[in-house]
């Protein structure tokens, strides 16, 4: 039996909609050829964009006994990377017992990303991403749009997956309920977007990509927003679950050597690098770009810094005690590293559970999306681990003679 993971009767995810069955989800994205070693795919029988990797025949298995769960990550590299964790960490889990298929789905252009990511183990489908002007060719994912206005095109574009994504359904054993909201010819799809919110409401339940130390005192009231039995579980953060089966490219990917220019400061100053990111979904202007590294300057501490413009250039020189690089960051490792002391961020999901998970601070710039509400709870979930800790402010300013819970400070 297959089954999409769905937000319309199956599984759904927080900040990554786990899979989509329409072809254009709230959260559904295009994906790479059954074994990666292509960047195109042909569009035609459901057998030419599917199959096992390291089967190379690239015939689709339906009936094989085993039960099948179908990724569809939106087009955004802050949605796909936590859910190439989760494939990953399903595959590790109960893919070696063979009771177990996991499929990612996404288009050409998506494919080398996602395959270093992923294990062997997790099949990949690459969809055909069909010409939609003014959308430029080749753009494929959110972090390579030429400008912020051209979001609702592509959001609009990826409507036309739901053809293929459709086919793809089509050869596997998927329930009815799934494959008749991926036929663009029902009168339901047409009208699926109006409907997403009832059909999330009537899911089994929502993954989240977060945990317990952090959000279990909203499970309820997350349960709350669906129907009576249905479950909220707390899964994060995914790239831990993932960690031990992750290939090389995952963890390795430091194309601008940042790692090594951090080992270098790392025995001298410890913790005193500032690393600055804000993801790949925010546009800041080149004026906003020229007063935030006379901030990082005056600042007095070193910083690496990940700029996403290809344009910009600095105004000044950073010296050689800081960094500004433009190419791909590992961040995880950076974050990490102990010459890293901090982290200036837009507070994007995937930054916020890194940033914990390395216990490193944070300087929110929230900027779009949720991201605001994502600062606020970060901060408010620091103040209460300072407040709870023997070690934190309280225990400081006892020892310096202060009034501890009655002092200014927790007043304000």
């Amino acid at each position: 039996m297959a089954a999409a993971a769905t937000t319309n009767g199956a599984l759904a995810m927080t900040n990554a909609t786990v899979a989509t069955a329409n072809g254009a989800s709230t959260d559904g994205t295009p994906a790479t050829t059954p074994n990666g070693a292509s960047a195109t795919a042909a569009y035609g029988s459901p057998a030419s964009h599917h199959g096992a990797n390291g089967a190379g025949d690239g015939v689709p298995v339906p009936g094989s006994g085993r039960d099948h769960v179908v990724i569809f990550p939106f087009m955004v590299k802050g949605h796909m990377l936590p859910l190439l964790h989760f494939a990953t960490a399903l595959s590790a889990q109960h893919g070696r017992s063979r009771c177990l298929r996991v499929t990612l789905v996404t288009t050409p252009g998506n494919v080398a990303f996602a395959r270093s990511r992923l294990p062997v183990s997790v099949d990949l489908v690459a969809l055909p991403f069909l010409s939609f002007p003014p959308l430029p060719a080749g753009v494929e994912s959110t972090d390579a749009l030429p400008c912020p206005s051209l979001h609702l095109t592509f959001m609009h574009a990826t409507g036309l997956l739901r053809g293929p994504f459709a086919e793809f359904l089509a050869a596997e054993e998927v329930p009815d309920g799934v494959t008749k909201r991926a036929d663009p010819d029902n009168p339901f799809t047409r009208f699926f977007m109006d409907e997403i919110g009832d059909s999330d409401v009537r899911s089994w339940g929502v993954l989240s990509n977060s945990f317990a130390a952090l959000d279990e005192a909203y499970v309820p009231f997350l349960e709350s927003f669906y129907e009576a039995g249905a479950r909220a579980w707390l899964v994060g953060p995914l790239f831990l679950a993932a960690a031990g089966d992750m290939p090389d490219g995952d963890k390795e990917q430091d194309p601008e050597g940042c790692l090594s220019w951090l080992d270098e400061r790392a025995a001298a100053h410890p913790g005193s690098v500032a690393y600055v990111s804000f993801g790949t979904q925010a546009h800041i202007t080149d004026a906003q770009l020229d007063e935030l590294v006379h901030g990082l300057l005056q600042s007095g501490h070193p910083f690496l810094w990940a700029v996403r413009s290809d344009t910009w250039s600095p105004p000044v020189d950073v010296g050689p005690n800081s960094r500004i690089v433009r190419g791909w960051v590992p961040q995880r490792s950076v974050l990490a590293h102990k010459a890293v002391g901090g982290f200036m961020s837009h507070c994007g999901w995937n930054s916020v559970m890194e940033s914990l998970a390395a216990g490193k601070p944070m300087l929110a710039w929230p900027m779009i999306a949720e991201q605001h509400l994502n600062a606020k709870a970060r901060g408010q979930h620091h103040r209460r681990r300072r407040q709870d800790s023997p070690e934190g402010w309280r225990g400081r300013h006892r020892k310096r003679g202060g009034r501890g819970e009655g002092s200014g400070a927790h007043g304000r």
